[in-house]
């Protein structure tokens, strides 16, 4: 999610009375449903990275969804795991 995106979901997941609580059914609504569709549709293929942004000013303002392919992320090294298949270690003491 972008930082426009972020700021969109908080403001339309937002109500005065309610708090934060309708958040969860806009991301649903918003990204969850939307995104599921694209995917359907082929918009979006297996692999694609997905990254949600917003286009458009005030109330007309929606979000937008592109597939970008892996290889245009950044490498991350492996975690590294136990021979007994626990995780890595990661306190000070080790």
């Amino acid at each position: 999610l972008s930082q426009p995106a972020k700021e969109l979901l908080a403001e339309k997941g937002y109500d005065p009375v309610l708090g934060a609580r309708p958040l969860r059914r806009t991301i649903q609504r918003e990204i969850e449903d939307t995104l599921s569709e694209k995917i359907l549709f082929g918009e979006l293929r297996p692999g694609h990275i997905v990254v949600v942004d917003t286009e458009g000013e005030g109330e007309t303002k929606t979000f937008t969804f592109r597939g970008e392919e892996k290889s245009a992320l950044p490498d991350v090294p492996p975690i590294e795991q136990a021979a007994g298949g626990a995780g890595p270690n990661l306190s000070k003491d080790a």
